[in-house]
């Protein structure tokens, strides 16, 4: 939408295929319906947090930059709020603001409820969209930005990928990013009995074999599959499974080191002096997660607190300090908050969105081999490369 409004600008005739039943239907679940239009950053800090290809983005993000981003929707009517991490959200909270003001932006397009079949060329240029009805939409010009596979529920069913292969590009295969990640052996089972649990403040760890390959503070959620939450999503992005078996390791007291972790035990067991060990850990854990801890730390729940010994509460302290799950994959990609891979971005033209092998065919958004991690960069992203194409198209004929 916000290219056909740019384009649409510029005087071109515009028409928007949508087969989703509505336009900017996937806005709407972003940022848990809250919608994580940007981050208030610079150019440059959007693309080091870019995962794959940032150079690509390089001249999109400098004409259309996260301040013009934000400029834009407060021109439209939306007032936006900076957040922590300086993600930027509509004051409403409400994500429809945001698919309601990309509407009045493409006010000048045609919106055509339909489902696009494929892009019809003739001597390496585009001459149109057939749709899946028969008919064929004549065009000097074609933008393809119909997403990648993640929440297909929403338009995004990798239709674009079939049509961009048919005519020759390349296409990186699309892969889970920003998703929750399921665990394996046993501790399947653990998870499923804190399902539902969220975990604030605590500090995540994500190796693969030996090599460290992210690691943050903030909130994660047990599944009945596995580990969900912001964290969770974050560290997907840096899962790649080349090497070496996955884990998590979670540092429940991040706050305190050992040493002064191992005291504050000591101080909570006084005060529990003749009580079980199955009720002395109230005060350091939430109460969803003792039975599973219990387990762990494989004391006999009926033992006298006054009774554990030194041993005993170093292996607690350890246990607290890293509650390690071994990962055995990620979710379902139709899960995913952003799809990994797509059209390579070495047969696109990076200024303007064009691709190498069509004349008049551009791309936009998840669609291509573009993704970041979480913050909003994901939609700065779609903005800014659906403002390149929709400034460039056709524009060797005005």
């Amino acid at each position: 939408m916000l290219a056909a409004g740019t384009a649409a600008r510029r005087g071109l005739q515009v028409t928007v295929v949508e087969h989703a039943g509505r336009t900017c239907k996937k806005i709407l679940v972003t940022g848990k319906g809250r919608c994580n239009v940007t981050n208030d950053c610079e150019a440059d800090e959007v693309l080091k947090n870019v995962r794959a290809n940032p150079k690509f983005l390089f001249s999109a993000m400098r004409a259309f930059s996260p301040a013009d981003t934000m400029a834009l929707f407060e021109s439209l009517g939306v007032p936006l709020k900076t957040e922590r991490g300086r993600r930027v959200f509509p004051v409403s909270d409400r994500a429809a603001d945001i698919a309601d003001a990309l509407a009045r932006y493409a006010e000048g397009c045609r919106v055509l409820y339909a489902e696009a079949q494929r892009i019809e060329t003739a001597d390496g240029a585009v001459r149109g969209v057939r749709l899946a009805d028969g008919r064929l939409l004549e065009a000097d010009g074609v933008i393809l930005a119909t997403g990648g596979l993640s929440y297909p529920g929403t338009g995004s069913t990798g239709d674009g990928y079939r049509m961009a292969e048919e005519l020759g590009h390349t296409i990186v295969p699309p892969t889970a990013s920003l998703v929750a990640l399921t665990v394996g052996g046993s501790a399947r089972e653990e998870c499923r009995a804190m399902m539902g649990l969220s975990l604030r403040n605590v500090r995540l760890t994500l190796f693969e074999g030996e090599k460290r390959l992210y690691t943050e503070q903030g909130e994660r959620l047990f599944t009945h599959f596995g580990i969900s939450g912001p964290l969770v999503l974050s560290a997907s992005a840096y899962l790649r499974g080349r090497g070496g078996p996955a884990r998590v390791e979670i540092d429940l007291k991040p706050a305190l080191d050992d040493q002064t972790l191992y005291h504050r035990v000591g101080r909570d067991f006084e005060k529990l002096a003749g009580k079980a060990a199955s009720n002395s850990l109230g005060g350091l854990l939430p109460s969803g997660m003792i039975p599973v801890m219990l387990a762990r730390w494989g004391i006999d729940p009926d033992k006298r607190v006054n009774q554990i010994t030194r041993e005993e509460r170093q292996k607690l302290v350890g246990l607290l300090k890293c509650f390690a799950l071994p990962i055995a994959g990620k979710d379902d990609i139709r899960r995913a908050v952003v799809t990994a891979g797509g059209v390579s971005v070495r047969q696109v033209d990076p200024k303007t969105m064009e691709s190498k092998l069509v004349r008049g065919l551009y791309f936009a958004g998840e669609l291509l081999d573009l993704d970041a991690y979480t913050g909003g960069y994901n939609l700065q992203i779609a903005f800014a490369t659906g403002h390149a194409a929709g400034s460039y198209i056709l524009r060797e004929k005005e």
